[in-house]
């Protein structure tokens, strides 16, 4: 057994298994002019020939993946297909409009991909069929701001969310109320048209009117709760005036509300959820098995602290040593979600690596005893935070490395800047971009019990 190399493996295999365009090839085929699409609670057959027009859209970073296929999959049956993706998601062919835009933080491409998406959509009627392809990254990616807002507000509003530790369903219900294309919006700009969604959940618990903020989903959440969001997070003097009044506006019922259950524009409306971080986890833990380790799946619904979640992490390393665990060594720890970060420092990193270094500092506060236990915490996408890694990679060597060099992981913790820790001491994972999102994986390798 080869730790370091077997998380590299485990990693790589789980992002194959949710490789968009195997999904979409696995999951969609063409049956004479009937397409199928099989699912986890069924199959949906689609005649198209009730269609004069079929229009691709897509937004986030699987959209070209996901455009790929389906174009080779319904050829020249497609009128028209427009993506939206992060700088470096891929490139498409020419038969695919591609926009690249910004992310975490949205750009003036977001809005330029907005507008083309909603041009389009707008010219839909009853027998135009659209085939959205959403994945993580859209809510950024496919931004428009409501009116009496600007570009600079959604960027302000971002950026202080990002740093405030709310979770992605309270950041996305702020977002879907400050947009004219967010949750269910855009549902209602393409009515009447018969609208599919074929999503890739980067979200715990694939809840649909947070994907990507909901584009096509009745909204759950209301003006009064992003308010809420907002205050508890005390945003109130971080954001614009202009967003805060907006919410406040909202809530008193001066604003109307984002579409909800029950509106006719759900009517021709289909959401199904195609590939999620439950399928990555489990491909790592089969992988892992493969490879000669117990592997063990305990979650793909991990959320809370980043620095809190680390310790989750370090008790089940200490009981595996011991001897004290049900896990058994050689042991492969499968977990996966998303986690957040209270940003109170200036330096660069994202919640992968804060994770990491955090598991780090409490190995070395172990006195040696866990000193052979290899970590991995990486997104998916191959991008965490604002930064050029996919998370970061704890083994032997980087305590090494750690005590060599007398660098302090607290002090970098302290200031949030494990990015420049992990560059001084080799431990970025880098993968660049993937092409695909389902959340983050964190694994764990304790190759053997202290006991014996």
């Amino acid at each position: 057994m080869k730790p370091k190399e077997d998380l590299c493996s485990v990693f790589h295999k789980a992002l194959e298994y949710v490789d968009p365009y195997l999904l979409m090839k696995n999951s969609l085929c063409l049956k004479g002019n009937t397409l199928v699409i099989s699912h986890g609670n069924g199959s949906l057959y689609e005649d198209l020939d009730k269609y004069t027009r079929i229009l691709v859209l897509g937004i986030g970073k699987a959209s070209v993946k996901m455009a790929k296929a389906l174009q080779e999959i319904l050829g020249p049956r497609i009128s028209e297909a427009s993506v939206i993706t992060n700088y470096g998601g891929g490139e498409a062919p020419d038969s695919i409009a591609l926009i690249e835009a910004g992310h975490p933080v949205p750009d003036e491409n977001s809005i330029i991909g907005a507008e083309k998406l909603c041009g389009l959509a707008r010219k839909a009627d009853e027998h135009t069929l659209i085939i959205n392809l959403i994945s993580g990254g859209g809510s950024a990616l496919f931004s428009l701001p409501a009116k009496g807002l600007s570009l600079g507000d959604l960027k302000k509003t971002t950026q202080a969310m990002l740093k405030s530790g709310a979770d992605i369903r309270e950041m996305n219900c702020i977002r879907k109320h400050v947009s004219q294309v967010k949750g269910g919006c855009f549902a209602q700009i393409a009515y009447p048209a018969r609208i599919i969604s074929l999503i890739l959940s980067d979200v715990v618990g694939d809840r649909l009117d947070t994907i990507a903020s909901g584009i096509t989903v009745p909204d759950r959440t209301t003006f009064g709760q992003a308010l809420d969001i907002a205050v508890k997070y005390n945003l109130e003097n971080k954001i614009p005036e202009t967003v805060f009044g907006m919410l406040v506006s909202g809530s008193n019922g001066k604003i109307a509300e984002t579409p909800k259950e029950g509106d006719p524009v759900f009517d021709r409306v289909t959401n199904i959820i195609l590939g999620n971080n439950a399928l990555a986890c489990k491909a790592a833990r089969d992988h892992g098995e493969k490879l000669g380790y117990n592997s063990y799946l305990i979650t793909s619904s991990l959320t809370g602290e980043a620095r809190e979640i680390a310790k989750f992490f370090t008790a089940i390393a200490k009981d595996i040593h011991a001897g004290t665990s049900d896990f058994k060594s050689p042991a492969l720890i499968v977990a996966g979600g998303e986690t957040t970060v209270t940003v109170s420092g200036k330096g660069k990193g994202g919640r992968n690596q804060e994770l990491a270094l955090s598991f780090l500092l409490d190995l070395m506060g172990s006195n040696g005893s866990l000193s052979e236990t290899y970590f991995l915490s990486a997104g998916t996408d191959g991008i965490d935070g604002p930064t050029d890694a996919a998370g970061a990679l704890i083994d032997p060597d980087i305590m090494k490395s750690t005590s060599e060099l007398s660098v302090s992981p607290s002090d970098y913790l302290d200031n949030n800047d494990s990015y420049h820790f992990f560059e001084k001491t080799n431990g970025l994972f880098v993968t660049g971009p993937t092409g695909t999102n389902v959340c983050d994986l964190q694994l764990m390798i304790v190759p053997f019990s202290s006991m014996f």
